[in-house]
């Protein structure tokens, strides 16, 4: 009898032991929800910066994953920083360089290697990359764009128009797509959204919900653009028609000539929608044209517009992706799901005076991430190690078990995603940017970042360098290139950039030698 009681001890032991040991284990084909927005700064995430706006279901991913503090993309611009979120490739190797370009779909890609694998995978929302989408057992996307209000989307080729608000409207096909897949198969699922982008229209249920909040205003909101000429030639202020009362900021009067014409922000609006809008912005313009602001007091109401505007497109992202989380969790799949959140590049807050991206500086070449790791995978919190949008096809493939292709010039981020322990990693990234000339002026350039310094080459029409000690200069004011107490730092950088230039394959800085 003793000896049966040990035997038994013994058995229960090794089995719970082993269940143990099995739960601890990495899933070999994890779910993938991949969930991005368009501009979406970092800043106005709760879980990086808290004095904007609370975003407590994107805090969820945060909080029960893990949060990436330098998270960079390689092109800071809508078509190429999809692109090479797809091919994990910058935007040299994959194509797309520029908006313009068209997306070829016959390159390898992520979805197409997963879909090989055994995965079911859909892409819902926001695509702009002009070709159609490739990889996909289901797509349904925004034409270019997109509208905010009863938008229209093309779902396997057929146009149709869809009453609602763009972002509920791309949550509902999303959930709708979770709940008719074959669920025999893991699975992979692109939800896009369109907002924040510019003209930061908001769900005309959250027009009001920060009309009375008034934003602090960023310390070099009035920089003069020093010893940085890129800076002072750019077209993305603030301070200045670029941003236009009319098509931005929605003043809609006839004694205002926008710079664009007369936009009619409530054309596709049905008719309570449009009395909402009327009853929110009508009060405002009023207001607007009997102060007739000039100078620092206009630039400053802009910007206090424009964050009200922007913010409360960015209510409505949070309030669907807690939808999404939500449903994950009713339906049993929290537990063997990746979440990711991202956007396709930062944006600027009024830093510098500017809305927008395009630049190597900061607040558009960071972009926020956050992910929600699937059972295994015990990394929680900060991740510190510079990662760049180049990673994530890497990631998703090295999670789903999938050989990465060789021409694939990421990183897989899974050994960061285990432990906390010092990984061998990457020490810079690199960022090249191309579309010049257009309406915002920012110059062609290229670049290498470090976790303390930062060296850029503006060219094309102009041959200027620029470098910045981060850390004693976080706000990017003070180029110190040139100055002989950073000589040995910038040589090390100069040689650093000319080996990722190398590295990624990227001979732009022998073609503007040549040129120049």
């Amino acid at each position: 009898m003793r000896t049966s009681i040990i035997l038994l001890t013994v058995v229960l032991v090794s089995y719970l032991f082993v269940g143990c040991s099995v739960k601890d284990e990495p899933m070999e084909r994890p779910n993938i929800l991949f969930i991005m927005t368009d501009d979406h700064s970092y800043q106005t995430i709760s879980a990086y910066n808290d004095e904007l706006i609370q975003t407590p279901n994107l805090d969820r991913i945060a909080d029960e994953g893990v949060i990436f503090p330098n998270s960079f993309v390689g092109n800071s611009i809508c078509a190429p920083s999809r692109a090479t979120m797809l091919t994990g490739k910058h935007t040299h190797k994959n194509g797309q360089i520029n908006n313009s370009v068209t997306f070829d779909g016959g390159q390898v890609t992520f979805p197409k290697l997963l879909k090989a694998a055994g995965y079911q995978t859909a892409l819902i929302g926001k695509w702009h990359l002009k070709s159609n989408p490739t990889g996909f057992d289901y797509w349904n996307i925004l034409p270019g764009q997109g509208q905010y209000y009863n938008p229209d989307f093309i779902e396997m080729g057929e146009k149709k128009r869809f009453e609602g608000y763009c972002t509920t409207l791309t949550t509902d096909f999303g959930l709708d797509w979770l709940d008719n897949r074959d669920k025999e198969k893991p699975f992979c699922l692109l939800l896009h959204h369109k907002a924040p982008h510019r003209t930061w229209q908001p769900d005309t249920l959250y027009l009001d919900e920060f009309k009375d909040k008034v934003y602090p205003v960023p310390a070099n909101f009035f920089d003069k653009y020093e010893g940085r000429q890129a800076a002072m030639e750019q077209h993305l202020s603030i301070r200045s028609s670029d941003m236009d009362v009319n098509y931005d900021l929605k003043m809609e009067d006839e004694k205002i000539k926008g710079r664009f014409g007369n936009v009619n922000h409530t054309a596709r609006m049905n008719e309570k929608e449009r009395e909402r809008w009327q009853a929110h912005y009508k009060p405002i313009t009023k207001d607007f044209l009997e102060r007739n602001l000039e100078g620092d007091e206009l630039y400053l109401w802009k910007y206090q517009r424009y964050m009200r505007d922007y913010l409360a497109c960015i209510r409505s992202v949070d309030e669907n992706v807690g939808r999404v989380l939500d449903y994950l969790e009713e339906n049993g799949l929290a537990e063997n799901t990746l979440v990711v959140y991202t956007s396709d590049q930062g944006f600027y807050m009024g830093e510098h005076g500017w809305f927008d991206k395009r630049f190597m500086y900061e607040q558009s070449f960071r972009t926020p991430l956050l992910m929600r790791l699937p059972k295994g995978y015990t990394r929680k919190g900060e991740v510190f190690e510079l990662v760049q949008n180049i990673d994530y096809a890497p990631t998703f493939l090295d999670l789903a078990g999938v050989e990465i292709p060789k021409e694939i010039q990421g990183k897989s981020m899974k050994p960061l995603l285990i432990d906390n322990k010092n990984r061998e990693w990457r020490d810079a990234v690199y960022y090249h940017y191309y579309e010049f000339p257009n309406e915002h002026a920012v110059k062609k350039h290229y670049g290498v970042r470090t976790d303390r310094y930062k060296l850029i080459h503006f060219y094309d029409d102009i041959d200027v360098w620029e470098l910045y000690d981060l850390e004693k200069d976080p706000d990017e004011m003070n180029n110190v290139f040139g100055k002989p107490e950073y000589a040995e730092i910038q040589k090390n950088m100069e040689i650093r950039l000319a080996e990722l230039q190398k590295e990624y394959d990227d001979n732009s800085m022998e073609l503007t030698e040549n040129k120049n």
